[in-house]
């Protein structure tokens, strides 16, 4: 299927390894000239280097999008921008005896602001070319919260809300922000959640993964292409009617209706 997004130029975040790499490589598949940021220089060189073996048109940004100074650096790199992927790593597990002031705002600086910062400086341009995408990758914790991830959901529920109140604005000018809701995809997270596990419980690697497995209905972990899939689907030029909604990538395991 072609995409109709051959051309278009498109900045992702994270995009060294895991969901966000695997995003930028999909983009460069369908012909976009894409924009690799994430802060390890050295391991975006190497990410750039695996799509441009492809065939992919790729450049790279290394800067900490947390801090003012990273963003500036995006902001005046990635020039005239018409797909924007939205990605941080999320915070480490904990309870509500670990959320004090400082990781509270730690969350909020990783998960949240970013992404409505960078939203920020790229609109503006998207609407007057009057074309735009941009999609978050947020968490299935959105829409179903666990203790454990408390710092996760209440970080990256409050981009979920942003964003929809600023797509609602901006859908006039064919620009739509979507938000895609991974769980369980196999990535270097699932596997820091595997080692939390064995740790936890005295238990295999093996046996870690499979217990994570089987609390997805689909009893499997998802694939990375299978995520980045969608949001090139989200990012193509015939998505222009889908907007300020949130998409899971979940094998199904969402129990709620809507």
């Amino acid at each position: 299927m072609d995409l109709g997004i051959k051309g278009r130029r498109a900045l992702v975040c994270g995009a060294s390894q895991g969901l966000g790499f695997a995003c930028a490589r999909m983009l460069a598949q369908e012909g976009c000239v894409v924009i690799l940021n994430g802060r390890d220089g050295e391991k975006l060189a190497g990410a750039a280097a695996s799509i441009r073996a492809d065939g992919g048109e790729v450049g790279t940004i290394a800067a900490d999008q947390t801090t003012e100074a990273g963003r500036d650096a995006l902001i005046a790199g990635a020039g005239d921008l018409d797909i924007l992927v939205n990605n941080n790593a999320g915070p480490s597990p904990g309870g509500l005896d670990d959320w004090d002031q400082a990781a509270l705002l730690g969350a909020l600086g990783a998960n949240m602001i970013p992404a409505i910062l960078l939203m920020r400086a790229f609109i503006p341009g998207m609407r007057a070319r009057r074309f735009g995408r941009i999609v978050n990758i947020t968490s299935a914790m959105v829409k179903s919260p666990r203790y454990h991830q408390g710092l996760s959901t209440a970080a990256r529920a409050g981009l979920t809300a942003i964003a929809k109140a600023i797509s609602r604005e901006v859908a006039v000018d064919n620009v739509t922000i979507n938000n895609l809701l991974p769980e369980r995809i196999d990535t270097p997270r699932q596997e820091a959640m595997a080692q939390r596990i064995m740790a936890m419980q005295g238990i295999d690697r093996d046996e870690a993964r499979c217990q994570i497995a089987d609390s997805i209905a689909a009893k499997r972990f998802g694939r990375p292409e299978e995520f980045a899939s969608a949001c090139a689907f989200l990012c193509g030029a015939d998505a222009g009617f889908v907007s300020g909604q949130n998409l899971q990538v979940d094998g199904g395991s969402y129990e709620g209706l809507i």
